[in-house]
């Protein structure tokens, strides 16, 4: 099986790329999606989709893991990266992709065992499972991954989203 994970992010669309099959994982790619601040936020929100979208039918993967959104202390940050998660699961449905949600808690649980891991266990536990040389970066890139490995692990027990 091949999963897409995403870290959304309006500046920063983080994603990661494995097949799995059991309990090996084999890394495809990882990266982020960036978009800049000076351009104006609906060519933004296309941007993140056709980018997104462009991966998507280059590596066709068969879901999709999503981290859910945490509340912001900016209500209009917030708004604008709700924004732009809404577009970025929208991708996914026009391309036929289950998606499964994570909290970053349940992330954390399923990469290192423990909820309130520190990003840099995570980011340890990330390259070990995946046999990289070195901690993915950027951040949004190994989060991203982590969420892909959560899914492996969990993903049977979530619910889903799926056009109907």
């Amino acid at each position: 099986m091949r999963i897409l994970g995403l870290d959304p992010g309006l500046a920063i669309l983080g994603f990661g790329i494995l097949d799995t099959n059991g309990n090996k994982y084999k890394l495809v790619d990882y990266g982020i999606i960036n978009t800049e601040p000076d351009t104006n936020f609906p060519n933004r929100l296309k941007l993140l989709y056709d980018d997104l979208d462009f991966l998507i039918k280059k590596y066709e993967p068969d879901e999709a893991s999503i981290e859910e959104l945490f509340f912001y202390r900016n209500v209009t940050t917030a708004i604008k990266v709700a924004q732009a998660r809404g577009v970025q699961l929208l991708c996914c449905l026009n391309n036929g992709l289950k998606i499964y949600e994570y909290t970053p808690l349940q992330v954390k649980q399923a990469i290192t065992g423990y909820g309130r891991a520190q990003k840099k266990d995570m980011q340890e536990s990330v390259k070990m499972l995946l046999n990289m040389t070195e901690i993915p970066k950027p951040d949004d890139a190994a989060d991203a991954l982590a969420l892909a490995l959560c899914h492996s692990f969990t993903g049977k027990f979530k619910s889903e989203f799926e056009i109907k």
